[in-house]
């Protein structure tokens, strides 16, 4: 017998804790000539708004020592176009598909959970509250346990399916917001998201990025993660995915040690497409090498 990779989140069955992160990996579709989808553990989806969106004008993306910063915009074809032209696709990608969505106003998420959680071959929900809440003034609605609870709700209310919660490290308390998605009905939570970083061209004195601000991402902000992680773990009972500079299988063993019970891989894979089957395939050469024939054996195992 082989080892046991199957984890469960919040009530969603994986076979493999290695998922893909939103925003790095598309709708799926543009993986395939290089991967079976079939051999991930799930396909998270890049983020879903009510409209489509163009998002943010060149230059988007920046590259930085350890990682890089992206201002993307929430580039996406919208919850319509999503629905016609995409979800056909995931449905018969043979693995878990988790549909991030994002919204500036509550109703926005509750619209997307409502229409999307029926939708066959849809298992899970991601919320991305590092968005912009406009009743707020521009507030993130995860930047407080309060806005992030109120999201929770409103999206528990109408979905049929698992909700997870992705949080901001841009706060000063991530547990605290954790621990307020968690009360609110939360299935899991997803972490971290990225930090926010810029970058200045010093013969220009410009910004590099359209935005001026991105999100930092990439190896660099690992440590950060992996602190946050094992802070959130310790301090809820539901499942926890873990990401934020993953790019080996040895960064997937720390993070379920930590207690993570699945991770997502991002950036990694725009340099390595394949990099979750190298991740999945070392963290199996780990679990043999010490003798475990479950990765749920070693889920929160530091203290």
């Amino acid at each position: 017998m082989g080892i046991k990779l199957e984890v469960n989140i919040g009530g969603v069955k994986l076979k493999n804790p290695i998922l893909t992160a939103s925003g790095c990996f598309g709708y799926g579709e543009e993986a395939v000539e290089f991967f079976s989808l079939d051999k991930l553990g799930g396909v998270v989806t890049k983020s879903i708004t009510p409209l489509p969106r163009t998002g943010h004008p060149p230059q988007k993306v920046v590259e930085t020592p350890c990682g890089m910063i992206n201002a993307i915009g929430l580039t996406n074809v919208g919850l319509e176009k999503f629905i016609t032209d995409k979800i056909p696709f995931l449905r018969n990608c043979g693995t878990a598909v988790i549909v991030n969505i994002a919204g500036t106003t509550v109703n926005d998420y509750a619209t997307l959970a409502e229409r999307i959680s029926v939708e066959p071959g849809v298992d899970a929900l991601e919320i991305n509250i590092s968005c912009p809440n406009v009743d707020r003034g521009g507030l993130e609605f995860g930047a407080s346990a309060e806005g992030a609870a109120k999201v929770t709700e409103a999206v528990k209310k109408v979905s049929q399916i698992p909700v997870i919660l992705k949080l901001s490290p841009n706060v000063s308390n991530i547990v605290g917001v954790a621990k307020a998605v968690e009360n609110a009905g939360a299935d899991a939570v997803s972490l971290i998201n990225t930090l926010v970083g810029t970058s200045i061209d010093i013969e220009t004195r410009k910004f590099k990025l359209s935005n001026k601000f991105g999100g930092l991402s990439g190896p660099v902000i690992k440590p950060v993660a992996l602190a946050m992680v094992y802070k959130v773990a310790n301090n809820i009972k539901i499942p926890v995915i873990g990401l934020g500079g993953i790019s080996s299988g040895d960064d997937v063993i720390e993070f379920m040690l930590a207690g993570a019970s699945a991770v997502q891989i991002g950036t990694a894979c725009f340099a390595e497409p394949t990099v979750f089957l190298r991740c999945l395939t070392e963290m199996e050469v780990y679990l043999q090498r010490h003798g475990y024939d479950d990765i749920n054996q070693i889920i929160g195992l530091v203290k």
